[in-house]
């Protein structure tokens, strides 16, 4: 009888951190491409611009992100790197990022380093968006369950770093060193078969930290629900969730003011709202009149990528780019005085702002030949750079 097989391992379907840093997360067109180089010699000394042309949905402004762990890639390539910081507000044709090597070293690496940059881009941007319109108001990542695992808490640290103000994934709280954040799941209330005593058992098993905030629209009408909880746990609780499914949704203002007050009738002023359930950005402002709180996932989770490309600007020391691209080195100026933005060639030479401040350059030599050169920023102090960054910018474009 024929010896059986032994059957390989069932793996998860990703790239393994080696698998990127051999360059197997490539377009073969690239390992074509290198075979080619290398076998005719040709091995200039080349400088990439990563670029974004527009942003989706003309938005006019994005926020720069995934600068981390892209470095955490090139630090391992002979290559120097210029790049703006991270969480950096940034508009339409300024480079983010500018690699300078020869090009067989980092060629088949253009793949991997957008997709570190695109989507991590696309995350924070768009929490930021949802952060300036909630204002004051908590905003969680809720979206880690619409994507893969294996990348949740990459996706929760870009939310946060992009106005978040917690996340609510176990790891991604290890990973930007704090406390998850979350309410209960319908599914704890369907287990007892009631939210009251679903929320008694909660609150007699669980440490007193965690705020008591019940979901209220497991089993009845979000107003004689969040009343039933109101009189059960009293001051103790700390507000509710509402999660209304769209189909009993209606007008969603309307049954939040309905909710409000019966609760502020009773006297249960202190009980704070939050919502949840397919958010999106359109429903912000007719909501925050009475929400304390929102839940934000899928729209936050599966946020449209920032659409950057990677194209060299210079080979040998010689200006050269393809068509529809500026060829050369640039700066991207900012005044500090005034906040005017400019994109200049990259040589030896002050620019002065039509308003009298000096143009400073924030594309920064941050990597060379393995070696960092700037400090790493923990996720909160970059958030608070984006918060500020942010702060007054238009959603749409003039």
């Amino acid at each position: 009888m024929p010896k059986s097989r032994k059957k390989k391992a069932k793996e998860f379907h990703i790239a393994k951190p080696g698998d990127i840093l051999k360059g197997k997360v490539t377009d073969v067109y690239f390992e074509r491409s290198l075979r080619v180089l290398k076998a005719k010699r040709v091995n200039p000394v080349v400088k990439a611009e990563f670029i974004a042309k527009g942003f989706p949905n003309g938005w006019p402004w994005g926020v720069f992100a995934g600068l981390e762990e892209a470095l955490c890639l090139m630090e391992h390539l002979p290559v120097k790197v210029r790049a703006l910081s991270e969480g950096s507000v940034f508009y339409p044709w300024e480079p983010v990022l500018e690699i300078e090597g020869r090009y067989q070293d980092f060629c088949v690496y253009e793949t991997a380093i957008l997709g570190l940059l695109c989507q991590a881009s696309g995350v924070a941007t768009k929490a930021a968006r949802f952060k300036s319109l909630v204002g004051d108001r908590l905003l969680i990542s809720f979206g880690a369950r619409r994507m893969h695992p294996v990348i949740a808490p990459m996706i929760e640290r870009n939310a946060f770093i992009g106005g978040c103000d917690g996340v609510a994934v176990v790891k991604a709280g290890e990973l930007i060193g704090e406390h998850p954040m979350g309410t209960m799941p319908h599914a704890l209330i369907l287990c007892f078969g009631s939210t009251v005593e679903a929320l008694k058992a909660y609150d007699e098993v669980l440490e007193p930290t965690f705020p008591r905030v019940a979901l209220i629209d497991t089993f009845l009408d979000e107003k004689f629900e969040c009343i039933n909880v109101a009189e059960a746990l009293g001051k103790k609780l700390y507000g509710v969730r509402f999660d209304t499914p769209s189909s009993r949704r209606g007008n969603f203002p309307l049954i939040l003011e309905e909710a409000r007050w019966e609760l502020d009738t009773r006297g249960y002023g202190h009980v704070k709202f939050f919502v949840s359930g397919g958010i999106k950005e359109s429903d912000v402002p007719s909501l925050n009149p009475f929400v304390e709180g929102y839940g934000i996932g899928t729209s936050i989770s599966n946020a449209p990528v920032v659409d950057y490309s990677m194209d060299i600007v210079e080979v040998d020391g010689v200006p050269r780019a393809k068509r529809g691209k500026r060829s050369g080195s640039k700066r991207v100026l900012v005044c500090p005085k005034c906040g005017k933005r400019s994109v200049e060639p990259n040589i030896r030479k002050k620019f002065e702002c039509p308003c009298g401040g000096t143009f400073r350059n924030v594309l920064v030599p941050v990597l060379k030949a393995g070696k960092h050169l700037i400090k790493k920023k923990s996720p909160a102090r970059i958030r608070a750079g984006v918060l500020k960054a942010i702060k007054g910018l238009p959603l749409e474009r003039a």
